[in-house]
């Protein structure tokens, strides 16, 4: 008699099981702001400011255009948290580095 067989799993499943179980999936999520930066944070700052990266921790990168801007972005990044973290289900963004971007 031969044993029982499980069916195949598909391969999507699997894949799926093993990014959440990592921890993969979150940090995926989370870096799901950077495509929507422009929507989230709207046109004007999206043309002077540019995400890069998010950490595990929940730090976000972004290289901004010059000194005025990067001093106007850190007196709203309060602002700019909440509409970063308004998408449920996603790790927050728990603080924004600002970075002079290299000309």
């Amino acid at each position: 008699m031969s044993p029982a067989r499980k069916k195949p799993a598909a391969i999507g499943d699997v894949l799926a099981g093993v990014l959440q179980d990592t921890g993969i999936a979150a940090r995926v999520e989370q870096a799901g702001i950077i495509p929507e930066w422009s929507t989230l944070v709207g046109a004007q700052i999206a043309a002077v400011a540019e995400p890069m990266s998010v950490t595990a921790d929940g730090t976000l990168f972004v290289n901004v255009t010059t000194n005025a801007w990067m001093n106007e972005l850190s007196l709203m990044e309060p602002e700019l948290l909440r509409a970063l973290n308004a998408k449920e289900g996603r790790a927050p963004v728990k603080r924004i580095r600002w970075l002079l971007r290299r000309q």
